[in-house]
């Protein structure tokens, strides 16, 4: 019965120190991360990571995007497809040279200079999802084109990755064609089963005689989408917004969100924050402390001006664009499954491993209260 015993330390730090961080003016997320760190391997120990652990903080996160993709305005998405796709691939082009650089600045071999900056390249937005619900400030101009980028940066950096892999990695080689085919196919399946499907198998199963039926439904689409995503290379999360997307557009939408939000963010949602932080560890980090600090700094920096750049020059202004280069520096749990893909592939050297992970995990500690500080200027969201 010990995940009995980790839940009831995750759910109750998580709820105290989420109450904590917001009294101190920070947004609620903050603290529940800083808790995976304290209750982790890092600290006290309380909490190790095993299955239990990973698989409930699987599920959290693809229920945290399908709940940010049944809030998401779609109108609002469309508008600022052009404003998303530029936010991305600034945020990929400086830091793949940031990272590029750092690599070479301590003599890595190229190609694993080349791997650093994919590393850095990589945004999960899930952590600046919870964030922007918090402040409500999900469907504004600047929260879709955040979403919106994070959805084209996941595409970009696995192909980035695909492309270093079949020239340098230690495995089998991947075809880039096959790739990119089957990243078009899942967008393409998404679509017409999003628009024609989903409707119709949540018509089918509400009327079911059996107790919460349309969350069955909702769940059942939610999963199958995130299932179908990581079958075709992409990240599970992006196929959970996608789902979230298809039945927002149905009439179950807002019984689906009601009956949701409660399970998520009582078990599943709470397991994934901490999961965050018990990937910290400090053993054998002291003699690489300069490497940490200098490409940390770089990590924040080039997702903070890429981002912020793209925004920029598709018309939003500096304000606007801050904020979402803001958003767009969180590397979560996609920077996490990249470092250990190229520990196995020898493309991220081992001694390097951890200082990586903690970079990565700093980098979505920072995000939440610099996302918070950027949207408190009266400037109104979207202005020019």
């Amino acid at each position: 019965m010990e995940f009995v015993l980790y839940l009831m330390l995750i759910i109750l730090f998580t709820k105290l120190a989420g109450d904590l961080s917001v009294r101190l003016g920070q947004p609620s997320v903050l603290g529940k991360l800083i808790v995976g760190i304290i209750l982790g391997p890092a600290v006290l120990g309380w909490i190790q990571n095993g299955e239990f652990i990973h698989y409930f903080s699987e599920i959290g996160v693809l229920l945290l995007m399908f709940i940010a993709g049944l809030e998401t305005d779609l109108d609002q998405l469309r508008k600022n497809w052009k404003s998303a796709f530029a936010v991305a691939v600034g945020g990929i082009i400086l830091p793949f040279l940031g990272g590029f650089a750092i690599g070479e600045m301590f003599g890595f071999a190229y190609h694993n200079a080349m791997f650093m900056g994919v590393i850095l390249s990589a945004t999960s937005v899930s952590i600046s999802v919870q964030v922007l619900k918090d402040m409500n400030k999900l469907n504004t101009r600047e929260g879709s084109t955040i979403l919106g980028a994070a959805v084209v940066d996941d595409i970009l950096v696995v192909i980035l990755l695909a492309v270093l892999m079949s020239f340098f990695g230690t495995g089998e080689s991947v075809s880039i064609g096959l790739l990119i085919t089957k990243k078009v196919l899942f967008f393409a399946v998404a679509f017409v089963v999003g628009w024609f499907v989903v409707p119709r198998v949540m018509k089918w199963m509400a009327p079911l005689k059996v107790t919460e039926a349309v969350i069955a439904a909702a769940l059942l689409v939610c999963f199958a989408f995130a299932y179908f995503a990581e079958i075709m290379g992409m990240a599970g999360i992006i196929g959970a917004f996608a789902a979230g997307i298809a039945i927002s557009q149905t009439s179950f939408k807002h019984t689906v969100e009601s009956k949701l939000e409660p399970i998520a963010y009582s078990i599943f949602v709470p397991v994934f924050f901490v999961s965050i932080g018990l990937s910290v560890s400090f053993e054998g980090v002291g003699s690489q402390i300069g490497f940490v600090l200098l490409l940390t700094v770089i990590a924040i920096l080039t997702k903070l001006f890429g981002g912020g750049l793209g925004a920029r020059l598709t018309g939003f202004n500096n304000h606007s664009s801050l904020i979402i280069g803001s958003g767009m520096i969180s590397r979560g749990e996609v920077a996490l499954i990249i470092a250990a893909t190229g520990l196995q592939s020898g493309l991220l050297q081992q001694q390097y491993f951890t200082s990586v992970i903690i970079v990565v995990i700093v980098t979505t500690l920072v995000t939440p209260p610099l996302l918070k500080f950027m949207f408190r200027d009266p400037v109104r969201a979207g202005e020019k």
